[in-house]
């Protein structure tokens, strides 16, 4: 495929929101990417976004990628999410084997989901064997292949540790065809990512087809991107999702105030004083928290564009950035849902559905309230 450069995927996601938002009802129904909008996302090249030039990959700028999901979120957040995860997976490529990375990403549909870390794999001649179970695979119905985890286990069930003496952990990659996936995911929100479990038995997977997840040293591939590592990636992305997901909300209360009357009122909902500023700071609040992790975003990458390094203060930045923009994003929802009043709790309204899956995408690692304790740690330790 070739090359699709940043501003592209972002005019393409755009164009194909309305099929997106015409499937979003079937996706939540069947808790599934629909095969039309897995189709639409194969075709623009959107799993594609992260990965490598090298292996035909987009390889945008961090600040393209996220632009790409707040657009497909205001469709649909659990699209989305499933791109969000899928596309920063993809990221592990910069640290394979070429020919593994090949066979991997460029077989369709080349997709490549998995989940939090979990278990341990034994080091075997060639290679690791695995008997284990993980979840939270967000985008696995729609993957060829998954991946895991894991930290090592010598051939004599000893730790292996790092020259530091943390457990080493690394990320095995497997056919999806050598796992047994299941039906697990019936959340409140998010419905439609299939964020499933999966599991293996005595697998076997070769020494080429595992990497150091977020290793420096162990990057095959030069480009910036690589340096910032899968867990800011997926910070910064899925910050973007709750974004779009807020713009449309609010978007959706607006438009309902230009129209409704509510009852045992007099006026118009647009001619309410109250509902007029309620609006404006609300607005206020969510371009505040676009612009100011858009802001982070772009300083990190100008910085690491300038000296190919991510480090702690950058790190420290994205992640307060992503935590309190999806703090932000949730008030916004809660906001425009409670605006709409009864109109929001039908599900044939723009309100319910995106309620639930604000709701879930707050519930996630990348908000966890502890990262401000972490951030706070940091500064005042003079970091």
């Amino acid at each position: 495929m070739s090359e699709l450069p940043g501003p592209d995927l972002v005019e393409r996601a755009r164009a194909i929101a309305p099929l997106i938002a015409r499937e979003a009802d079937e996706i939540e129904r069947t808790r599934r990417l629909t095969p039309s909008v897995v189709a639409a996302l194969i075709e623009n090249g959107f799993y594609r976004a992260l990965l490598p030039q090298s292996l035909g990959g987009a390889e945008v700028s961090i600040e393209a990628f996220m632009q790409m999901l707040e657009e497909i979120a205001k469709a649909d957040a659990s699209t989305a999410w499933c791109l969000g995860q899928c596309s920063v997976c993809a990221m592990i490529a910069a640290s394979l084997d070429r020919d593994a990375a090949q066979e991997i990403f460029n077989t369709a549909p080349g997709i490549l989901a998995w989940g939090a870390i979990a278990h341990e794999a034994r080091a075997v001649a060639g290679g690791y064997r695995v008997t284990a179970r993980w979840d939270f695979a967000s985008g696995s119905r729609q993957a060829s292949w998954l991946g895991a985890h894991v930290r090592i286990l010598s051939a004599d069930g000893a730790s292996r540790k790092n020259a530091d003496g943390s457990p080493e952990v690394r990320t095995i990659l497997f056919p999806a065809a050598s796992a047994t996936l299941h039906d697990v995911w019936q959340a409140i929100g998010l419905a439609g990512t299939g964020t499933d479990s999966y599991e293996v038995s005595d697998l076997f997977v070769p020494e080429r087809f595992t990497a150091f997840r977020d290793v420096p040293s162990g990057l095959r591939e030069t480009g910036p991107l690589y340096r910032i590592g899968t867990g800011a990636a997926f910070s910064l992305g899925f910050a973007a999702v709750s974004l779009g997901v807020a713009r449309a909300t609010l978007d959706a209360a607006i438009a309902l105030a230009r129209e409704k009357r509510p009852s045992l009122t007099a006026g118009a909902m647009r001619d309410n004083g109250a509902v007029q500023g309620l609006i404006g700071r609300t607005e206020g609040d969510l371009r505040a928290a676009r612009a100011y992790l858009y802001a982070t975003a772009t300083a990190m990458w100008r910085d690491l564009c300038a000296t190919g390094e991510f480090g702690a203060t950058h790190r420290s930045a994205v992640r307060l950035a992503a935590t309190w923009t999806i703090h932000q994003s949730t008030k916004v929802v809660d906001t425009a849902y409670h605006m709409a009043g009864a109109t929001a709790v039908f599900r044939s309204n723009p309100f319910e559905r995106r309620f639930r899956d604000m709701h879930a995408i707050a519930q996630q690692i990348q908000a966890r309230d502890s990262h401000y304790e972490d951030v706070g740690k940091a500064i005042v330790a003079g970091g």
